[in-house]
């Protein structure tokens, strides 16, 4: 049997979180990339040796992609929307968050609701960039290329597919913010 659970975050909820994010940006500013992005894979991992239930699993596989376009030669995110991705990452990096880690079960729900939040935030940015990575991989095979030589490295058939979708990304999170009642951008300020 399962039972669907609905949380609802109101401003002070959100607030709490946004407050978290931004103590966490403040603690990371001597991190590079590499460090927030292994700390992150860290916090993975770690969940994935711990019993956690299957909604809070499915929320940490989502960092996958954005550690993963912070990385990725191939896509080279520039260095502003990278900057935004690192700044949600950052949370991942700070041991001390809402709920420690270590507490059994409910460790890691103030991480898969920060999840939430940032896979809502860089929702274009995570789209572009698995549209970017199934391209490469459809274009790799059919150009017979060794398709992970292709994440350390630009290439020339890949470039316009990439910019048109970094094009895309900006102008559907301008529109998104411009058009949004509710949530506004506010966890980057890394």
């Amino acid at each position: 049997m399962s039972l669907a659970i609905t949380i609802e975050l109101g401003d002070a909820d959100l607030k709490h979180f946004i407050d978290a994010m931004q103590r966490s940006q403040q603690e990371a500013k001597h991190l590079s990339a590499r460090d927030i992005t292994d700390a992150a894979s860290k916090l993975l991992a770690e969940g994935h040796e711990v019993k956690t239930p299957q909604g809070i699993e499915e929320r940490l596989g989502k960092l996958d992609s954005m550690m993963a376009m912070v990385h990725d030669d191939g896509f080279a995110l520039p260095d502003e929307d990278r900057q935004r991705v690192l700044a949600c990452l950052t949370y991942f990096a700070n041991p001390e968050d809402i709920i420690p880690d270590a507490v059994p079960v409910l460790g890691y729900l103030d991480d898969a609701i920060m999840i939430e939040l940032c896979v809502r935030e860089l929702r274009h940015e995570i789209e572009a960039y698995e549209d970017f990575v199934l391209y490469r991989k459809d274009e790799a095979m059919r150009r017979g290329v060794d398709v992970s030589r292709l994440k350390t490295e630009r290439f020339e058939w890949g470039e316009a597919r990439r910019a048109e979708l970094i094009d895309r990304m900006r102008k559907r999170r301008g529109q998104s913010y411009q058009n949004s009642s509710g949530w506004k951008p506010t966890l980057f300020s890394f």
